[in-house]
């Protein structure tokens, strides 16, 4: 794990943050790639056409079924921001999904077959009743970017910052 004081762009990364991430400090051991993850990261978890409820809902599925400790302390935060109760938070671990309205439910179904299978075509149908191709890309993207970075904490043992 590097140090700010080690890499310009962790530096500011943190500087703009106001805090530490053992994420960014892992990954400034390969400079280029920081560099090209933020603005990526920000294109996939940003302003979109699918509501940013959805998309942590997404990215929690993802996090608790890969049990990354990191992402699901990232998105347990980001989530409650985006209208996520700790009940509801609770609910997408114990894959309990009833008490989500049909788009959510048809996004997290997606998510969790995606994860654990790499393909989701029985899912992925479900989505269509819901959301337009557009959506379901987006959707896909923030899928796969949890994906990548679950794999990344989990395979570099990073824990969450205290």
């Amino acid at each position: 794990m590097l140090e700010p004081a080690q890499n310009e762009f962790l530096a500011e990364l943190e500087k703009k943050s106001n805090r530490a991430s053992y994420f960014f400090r892992t990954m400034a051991n390969r400079p280029e790639v920081l560099k090209t993850f933020v603005p990526l990261y920000a294109a996939v978890m940003g302003r979109g056409s699918v509501e940013r409820r959805i998309k942590e809902l997404v990215y929690l599925t993802v996090a608790y079924a890969n049990q990354c400790a990191y992402c699901t302390a990232s998105h347990v935060a980001s989530g409650s921001k985006a209208g996520i109760s700790a009940e509801e938070m609770r609910a997408v671990q114990a894959e309990q999904d009833e008490g989500f309205s049909a788009p959510e439910r048809a996004a997290i179904r997606y998510a969790r077959e995606l994860t654990r299978t790499a393909q989701a075509a029985r899912s992925r149908d479900a989505l269509a009743e819901h959301f337009d191709n557009e959506q379901i890309v987006e959707i896909t993207l923030v899928a796969a970017m949890a994906n990548f970075t679950n794999r990344f904490n989990n395979g570099l043992g990073v824990q969450p910052e205290p």
